[in-house]
């Protein structure tokens, strides 16, 4: 009898799989919902500008980071074994595989299908003569004016082109009134001018769309007046967007950080894509100009920038080619004509974005702010819009004398310019604004009102899991739990004092914080169900897993028997069904209409099941590195439901869902059906009709 596989030990690193591959992974499930044509048609254009999107902020980030390592110095191997050189190696054939895979599905599905639809995106050789005429004459009076065509000599170096600008490479031949001569010049597109141009239906059809870069190269002789145009290619570079900021070494962090953001833009360069009818040679200069291998060049067949494609979506009035409209559901309770304090003091209110509305979120801060008896609000912001109703509730408490505080986390990454001008509006009408805690990132989501009562001042509060953001609270699943328990309130008090002034780390006595208490305590209770053995149960939803220590925990959980589920949407380093390590845990990733973001913890206990909600996942990041929340759901009608929604639906999804392998790959549980209904559809139907639940 041949004897079993050796158990691989826990620092064994082929347990563990690279967080990197692992978004590129994501986003290969974000392009299956491209390919999917049982989607609206506009729906999988906009999911591929997604995975477009998407891309760039991985090269913008974490593969930044990599080339980083690699360039200033290896450091240690990833859990995953790879050093800095061999991981740039691995998730850049990766990358290349799924950008390749983009611009087939652009290529091969969507283009055709939009045409079939009448929505036509025309090339240069398919231009009538009155189209042609009416290009060139909208390129004489909206383009050429915004261009600066730069010849290349000693008098011209290389412009500094921007991040993630479009830009073209033009081949020229002959000598100019001066006698120069200058084989190659750089064209930018400025931001302003659009991508993509609607042709009039009286010369095209009603949805008819021409690329920038088409106008552009058809006029291109315009530019340079008496000499030839021997090629026009395409380019675009991808920089570091990473700012680096000594928090500890600066007077003012806001003005810090709005000095970093002027050099953003050009940051060192960390990909260069082109056109596939661009030459080597052209390619090979533009690689040695901006210090990059051809590992990371990346030829596309077609334009350079697909996110700027999701126009179109707004541009074709079709509401058949997407998602029916959803009105969000309502609970009883907050369509009452009672304030919404008084509803507080009988229990706390659940609500479940974006299946149920975000607008009692924001009546609770307006009227706080309308309420003579609120004497203050404190809020975290870490992503809104400074014309959010929110924001402008902040503004009309502060208008009202009420004290309201607002603490704004300036790093907030890409949202701090806006950030910026935020603090800068509330701090214009009275609004104390704190920039959030040296080296930490207040990503925590809370609100608190204080209001005086005939017993004395009473709090009231809001914990999410996702953002103050309008717009987000339509598209990403987030929880909030509206609550005035005194031992929560207390706890989120002391949290804003400890925020806003100095001291020790406060002892909460409901809430878990990072970076001291959740961590620990997330340990301890995979401890407590790991002691429970076979009896154990753990369910983690989380938008990451690779915090080692954490995984490392929830494998010994596994080899005692604890029977784990982990719905993790995004990177994941922990690898199921390994035999003696992690049989007993099962990783599934739902991905479909909205985003999923809610961060849900849930601990069997023994029969006594304990629910969590928070604002961190898995991550050192938001473990070790911002002020991250954890609320414990008390109220059993309330747990039930977070259970079922959240967690039981999820796990029983058949149409969105996907099953991790043990190497990292993901297989769809969909399988072929034509018909499923999975855990967002469920949802809609029983909230988005107008609907309301308690």
């Amino acid at each position: 009898m041949a004897e079993a596989a050796p158990v691989p030990a826990l620092t064994d690193p082929s347990l563990y799989f690279n967080r990197d591959l692992s978004i590129l992974e994501f986003n290969r499930r974000v392009l299956a919902l491209a390919e999917d044509e049982q989607i609206p048609l506009l729906e999988r254009l906009r999911f591929l500008t997604i995975v477009s999107s998407n891309l760039d902020e991985f090269f913008e980030v974490r593969f930044a980071g990599v080339m980083q390592r690699r360039k200033y110095g290896a450091g240690p191997l990833g859990p995953d074994g790879l050093g800095a050189e061999e991981e740039m190696r691995a998730v850049s054939v990766v990358a290349h595989e799924l950008i390749t895979a983009q611009y087939r599905c652009l290529n091969e599905r969507l283009i055709p299908a939009l045409a079939a639809e009448g929505i036509r995106l025309l090339r240069r050789r398919e231009w009538k003569p009155a189209q042609k005429r009416w290009v060139a004459s909208y390129f004489r009076a909206e383009i050429l004016p915004l261009l600066t065509p730069l010849s290349l000599d000693p008098a011209h170096p290389f412009p500094k082109v921007q991040n993630k600008g479009l830009n073209f490479a033009i081949v020229i031949e002959g000598e100019d009134a001066y006698g120069r001569h200058s084989p190659i010049a750089i064209v930018q597109a400025p931001r302003i001018l659009p991508r993509i141009i609607q042709l009039p239906p009286d010369i095209a059809g009603p949805t008819d769309f021409v690329f920038l870069s088409s106008v552009i190269h058809e006029n291109v002789d315009l530019l340079f007046p008496g000499l030839k145009v021997q090629g026009f290619y395409q380019f675009r570079v991808t920089r570091n967007s990473e700012l680096f900021v000594d928090e500890e070494e600066v007077d003012n962090l806001l003005d810090a950080i709005a000095d970093e953001l002027t050099t953003r833009p050009f940051g060192e360069a960390v990909r260069l894509e082109v056109a596939n009818n661009c030459p080597a040679e052209v390619s090979d200069y533009l690689l040695r100009h901006f210090d990059l291998q051809q590992e990371n060049l990346y030829v596309l067949s077609g334009p350079v920038n697909l996110s700027r494609m999701a126009a179109i979506i707004d541009m074709v009035p079709r509401p058949d080619l997407l998602y029916p409209p959803f009105w969000p559901g309502v609970p009883d309770r907050c369509l009452r004509s009672e304030e919404i304090f008084t509803q507080l003091q009988r229990g706390p209110i659940l609500l479940h974005h974006p299946y149920q509305s975000f607008s009692p979120v924001i009546d609770f801060v307006r009227q706080a702010a309308a309420d003579p008896q609120v004497l203050g609000i404190k809020q975290t912001l870490y992503r809104t819009t400074n014309d959010s109703a929110m924001v402008q509730a902040l503004m009309d408490a502060a208008v009202a004398g009420k004290q309201v505080t607002a603490v704004i986390e300036l790093k907030a990454r890409f949202d701090e310019a806006n950030n910026i001008r935020l603090a800068e509006e509330l701090e214009s009408v009275g609004v104390q604004v704190v920039y959030g805690v040296v080296k930490h990132k207040v990503h925590a989501k809370m609100i608190l009102v204080l209001r005086r009562e005939n017993e004395g001042i009473r709090l009231y509060g809001h914990l999410g899991t996702g953002n103050y953001h309008p717009r987000n609270a339509r598209i990403y699943t987030d929880f909030s739990l509206l609550t005035a328990d005194p031992a929560i309130t207390a706890d989120m008090n002391a949290l804003f004092m400890h925020i806003t002034g100095i001291g020790q780390a406060p002892q909460l006595k409901q809430l878990l914080q990072s970076p001291f208490t959740l961590f620990t305590g997330m340990r301890e209770r995979i401890a407590a169900e790991t002691a429970l053995g076979p009896r154990g149960r753990i369910i983690i939803r989380v938008n990451a897993l690779i915090d080692l220590d954490l995984i490392r925990d929830l494998y010994q959980a596994s080899q005692a028997g604890v029977q784990i589920s982990l719905i993790v949407r995004g990177a994941c380093a922990l690898r199921p069904g390994i035999p003696g390590v992690s049989e007993n845990i099962r990783v599934v990733s739902v991905v479909g209409r909205f985003l999923e973001h809610s961060r849900v913890y849930y601990f069997g206990r023994n029969g006594s099941p304990e629910i969590w909600l928070s604002s961190a996942d898995w991550m050192g990041r938001n473990l070790f590195r911002r002020l991250e929340v954890a609320v414990p759901v008390r109220d059993p009608e309330l747990k039930k439901r977070i259970q079922r929604e959240a967690l039981d639906l999820y796990l029983a999804d058949q149409c969105n869902a996907w099953e991790m392998q043990p190497d990292g790959s993901y297989r769809p549980l969909h399988g072929a059906k034509t018909e499923c209904q999975g855990a967002q559809q469920t949802l809609l139907g029983e909230y988005a009709r107008g609907g309301s639940n308690d």
